[in-house]
């Protein structure tokens, strides 16, 4: 079983780049059209309006228009490993992935055309965000951080904006309610900027661990940051200060999983999953979690929601829906 940590180096790590296809065989470059795709490998789910949208492992991007009972796999012009994915609208999507793979969509998900690709940079992109669908920003392993303005047509390199002269990995970006946006990273890194990008500001760390991933409350200037060994972070100052939030399993012992990516809900709840099948589920803007370690134990990468509540989760195996709690659904009478 593919581990969390094993997922992160497969992330962060493995960067050296597949053999270039031969222009005249450039078909082969395509995923290939799988029913198996749905329960492969996926590390990222976000919606496009109503639409579900996941992608993963050999290029696999899937969209479901019913809550997540069932997938078509898209077209997509790539087998390399893409790591994340995001919408502007419920037209306009980008998805990243490794040699510095930026893909692009216009129908909801449905077709994808390549928009940059470095591969002499051999450094995946490990996660895409948009303001709109004009402006966007990526960020990856090695301190990699490009910036588009016209929807993807140009991307600049803007790592210099950055204070990270050793080139740490930078794992995650994400909106912060009333605030900027928030960059966590390799060793505790942690940047935020005040205009969208423009400049960025440094933080100190609460820990000196890994970062993997960081979400937003629906509350302003709040964040939650987290990574290696259940260590998750709470700031209602948009990262001017942090309160370490204690969480336990069922046996009263401290989690230890590495925590790998979060969402707030459209019911306003905060999900964060993880490693060892945790899934740990807020209700009032990160104050407090509730755990739920799925007995599987696959480890999780991606997670959104049905209208009903229920939990969309992504990772190990694919696409699961799990109760509110993360706990697998009883079947339908």
């Amino acid at each position: 079983m593919l581990s969390l940590c094993g997922v992160v180096s497969l992330l962060l790590l493995a960067t050296a780049p597949m053999a270039v296809q031969a222009a005249a065989d450039i078909q082969t470059r395509y995923s290939i059209e799988s029913a198996k795709a749905v329960s492969s490998l996926l590390l990222d789910i976000t919606r496009a309006g109503d639409r579900l949208v996941v992608a993963g492992d050999r290029g696999h991007i899937l969209y479901s228009d019913d809550a997540g009972r069932s997938w078509t796999q898209a077209k997509v012009p790539t087998r390399q490993l893409l790591t994340a994915i995001a919408f502007a609208d419920d037209k306009h999507g980008w998805a990243v992935g490794h040699d510095a793979l930026v893909l692009a969509t216009t129908d909801g998900g449905e077709n994808w055309t390549v928009q940059y690709e470095e591969r002499e940079r051999e450094a995946p992109l490990l996660d895409v965000w948009f303001e709109d669908d004009r402006h966007g920003i990526a960020v990856g392993a090695y301190g990699a951080l490009i910036e588009t303005t016209d929807g993807g047509k140009t991307w600049d390199d803007i790592s210099d904006r950055l204070d990270n002269e050793d080139g740490f990995h930078l794992n995650a970006i994400a909106p912060i309610e009333g605030a900027g946006l928030f960059i966590v990273g390799e060793m505790g890194s942690l940047f935020r900027s005040a205009d969208l990008g423009q400049s960025w500001e440094r933080l100190e760390s609460p820990y000196q661990g890994s970062f993997f991933g960081v979400v937003g409350g629906a509350e302003p200037g709040v964040v939650l940051a987290f990574g290696l060994r259940g260590h998750l972070f709470r700031s209602i100052d948009f990262g001017d200060s942090w309160d370490s939030i204690e969480l336990s399993n069922g046996n009263g012992h401290a989690l230890e999983s590495g925590l790998a990516d979060g969402s707030l809900l459209r019911d306003g709840r905060i999900v964060v999953v993880g490693h060892g099948g945790a899934v740990l589920t807020s209700s009032d803007q990160g104050r407090s979690f509730e755990l739920y370690n799925r007995p599987d134990r696959r480890s999780l990468s991606g997670v959104s929601s049905d209208s009903e509540g229920n939990l969309i989760l992504v990772g190990q195996g694919g696409v699961r829906i799990a109760s509110p709690s993360g706990a697998d659904l009883a079947p339908r009478q």
